[in-house]
């Protein structure tokens, strides 16, 4: 499959402050992200969405990377469960810090409920105050994936949000026709009908 990914930033902060969330839900701060949560963030928001560079990953792959100082993760949650989430993760840079958005997304159930340019608007507010709340440089940029793979929204919120794409590749990957889906991404077994990573 051709697929596209396609790389945008931001230089400066946005001007206008993120908007507010319904009442019925919220966002939080995650302060101790266990590899098991992480990895069941990444298979629930992602399994729709051919997420599975991470799904063999091993327990000390996950702690490395939830380890790299500054790294935050803010969760939005809903009925009591979580709804998408926002991983970010910093890296010196010449001037200051590089933020990604490594990870930025919405559950099956939360999409359609015009949560996700909210939820990219506070990962965005979040990812330049980050120097904030760690002892890092000042953040001089703030940037993001995104490929043809992902939602068919990712792009053009992320667009909206003011990140400029820099940078576009083409490349031919071997995807399975049909995304894993949450319930196998999430470390559930394949039933009779039910799609494989095997099957194609």
């Amino acid at each position: 499959m051709r697929v596209t990914t396609t790389t945008l930033e931001m230089l400066a902060p946005p001007t206008q402050e993120a908007r507010a969330f319904p009442e019925e839900v919220r966002l939080d701060r995650a302060v101790a992200v266990s590899p098991e949560y992480a990895r069941f963030l990444y298979g629930l928001v992602g399994g729709p969405w051919h997420w599975t560079d991470r799904l063999e990953w091993s327990r000390q792959q996950w702690a490395d990377e939830l380890g790299v100082p500054g790294a935050e993760f803010w969760i939005l949650y809903g009925e009591g469960v979580p709804l998408g989430y926002v991983h970010l993760h910093p890296t010196p840079a010449h001037q200051g810090t590089d933020i990604e958005i490594r990870y930025f997304g919405l559950t099956e159930q939360a999409i359609g409920r015009g949560l996700g340019g909210r939820l990219l608007e506070h990962g965005i507010q979040a990812a330049w105050s980050l120097s904030e709340r760690f002892e890092l440089p000042p953040v001089t940029r703030v940037w993001v994936h995104t490929c043809t793979l992902d939602g068919p929204a990712a792009l053009a919120n992320y667009q909206a949000r003011g990140l400029v794409i820099v940078g576009a590749e083409d490349e031919d990957q071997d995807v399975d026709v049909q995304p894993l889906g949450s319930w196998v991404s999430t470390g559930g077994p394949v039933g009779a009908g039910q799609h494989s990573a095997d099957q194609h």
